[in-house]
């Protein structure tokens, strides 16, 4: 009978944080006939809702149209400036994102049965947690799904000027400003500084390292370099800020670069992009046994903790922080709890990753970058967008595909889109790899046309004309010759 009243008795799992990885354990675990409860600190959602892809991504789309109309005259149309307001752009995006909240609602979680509960929660034995109100909770397992927030290095001066990370950016930035410095040249940097440009605002970007999206390829990260050249974003890579001060109602950066050259940057607002931290302090981890670094939650690759009852997933858990990843590694940790005799590793060879800039860049398995740093030999073919037919009638022929194979064979091992809707292009490639489908039946596959896709059999066709080695050719020509005679 205790356990229909809210926080008695015991639960089958306690999950910690309602990011998307925490939503999917609790819902999963009703759904198959357990008993959750689900603990949140602050929204409903974590970061994807709230501070990471759902508005970004409609910042994105807002800012893709405005670049369309700026740019109209290469679609045989009028040449306009578009007429909008920055102050309705994040309105829009505000209503967007609202529009998604219900999905991630404490309401309809309850709905599905899962006892939702509002604090922060802490272990008090590796079988307890405690709310802040002081709600004790009791489970048979717990899933400790916390996520990451913003990085913010200790650079001198920081601490004393106004900034904005991904986390206050959306709510927090009332007009627009005149400029923008944007430190980090990762996916959030990137993506916003593009956004921003594109809303009329000047934008610096500074990035530590020799080149934008560092983890992608050294090929896409040239191309969007020169796009933000091209768009007028400054970029400054293999430069790190030294300090930051006040002067009046501009903030100035002090920056130095590989070379030792140094500049002061003034600038009217400033957005800090230069990674994520785990949410593991204050969580009583220590009461609790659980292993843990700055980097996250320790787990293997069944994402059980160092306490066999407690498992991780999502951003706390890594290697990856993606929503997708969060999800896929709540759906092991489900089933890990329910069948724990026959455990399910996660299996990250085929995670895929997108980056929303314009052009978007999408990436699957090795890049040439890290199968060169695990000195992984490999073939490669790449197919340029500007002989695809589909994107000269769009005029978007900025892209490639590229892809990765065996020495000598037609499996996959990596790839990377760079183009207009990079991200849905790229997962042909993807199932294809996974399932072990080569090259061979990539290319000989009908696809229709003209289709961005097509781009995919394009670059499998270079795969089968190294097939037409100098001996079969030979023959070939042989054949031809008889049959005319």
């Amino acid at each position: 009978m205790s356990e229909r009243i809210k926080g008695s008795g015991l639960y089958n799992v306690v999950v910690i944080g309602a990011g998307t990885a925490g939503l999917v354990t609790a819902a999963g675990t009703v759904g198959l006939g357990g008993r959750a409860a689900l603990i949140e600190a602050k929204k409903m959602g974590g970061d994807c809702l709230n501070y990471g892809c759902v508005p970004s991504k409609a910042l994105i789309s807002s800012a893709k149209l405005i670049e369309r109309i700026r740019h109209a005259k290469k679609m045989g149309l009028s040449e306009m400036e578009p007429s909008f307001r920055f102050e309705d752009v994040f309105a829009r995006m505000r209503e967007r994102r609202a529009k998604i909240e219900p999905h991630d609602s404490a309401e309809r979680f309850e709905g599905l049965g899962v006892d939702v509960f509002q604090g922060r929660a802490k272990f008090v034995s590796p079988h307890e947690v405690e709310i802040d109100d002081g709600t004790r909770l009791k489970a048979r397992n717990f899933v400790i799904a916390t996520g990451t927030k913003a990085l913010v290095l200790p650079i001198p001066g920081l601490d004393q000027v106004p900034y904005y990370t991904n986390e206050t950016i959306f709510d927090e930035m009332p007009k627009a400003p005149k400029s923008i410095l944007i430190l980090g040249g990762g996916p959030i940097g990137c993506e916003f500084a593009q956004v921003m440009n594109r809303l009329g605002v000047e934008v610096k970007l500074v990035e530590l390292l020799p080149r934008l999206l560092p983890r992608d390829d050294t090929d896409a990260g040239t191309l969007i370099a020169t796009r933000f050249a091209e768009e007028g974003i400054e970029v400054l890579t293999g430069t790190k800020a030294t300090s930051f001060e006040q002067r009046g109602e501009l903030i100035v950066a002090n920056v130095e670069n590989d070379d030792g050259d140094q500049r002061a940057l003034e600038t009217e607002a400033l957005l800090v992009a230069t990674g994520r931290k785990a949410n593991v302090d204050n969580l009583g981890l220590e009461e609790a046994g659980v292993d843990f670094d700055r980097r996250g939650i320790k787990v293997d690759a069944t994402l059980t903790s160092s306490q066999p009852h407690i498992l991780a997933c999502g951003d706390v858990a890594g290697p990856y922080q993606f929503t997708h990843s969060a999800d896929y590694q709540a759906r092991i940790v489900v089933r890990n709890i329910l069948i724990p005799w026959f455990k399910t590793k996660a299996d990250y060879t085929w995670v895929p990753w997108v980056t929303y800039t314009d052009p978007e860049v999408a990436q699957c398995g090795l890049s040439e970058d890290e199968a060169k740093r695990k000195n992984v030999v490999y073939d490669v073919y790449r197919f340029d967008w500007d002989d695809l037919d589909r994107a000269i009638t769009d005029s978007e022929t900025t892209g490639f595909i590229k892809v990765l194979t065996v020495p000598g064979k037609d499996t996959i091992v990596g790839a990377t889109v760079t183009g207009v809707h990079a991200g849905e292009v790229m997962h042909e490639v993807l199932v294809a790899a996974k399932h072990g489908i080569g090259l061979s039946k990539l290319s000989g596959t009908i696809h229709a046309y003209p289709t961005l896709s097509a781009s995919v059999q394009r670059v499998a066709d270079s795969y089968q004309k190294t097939k037409l080695t100098p001996m079969v050719a030979n023959i070939f020509r042989w054949i031809y010759k008889r049959r005319r005679s």
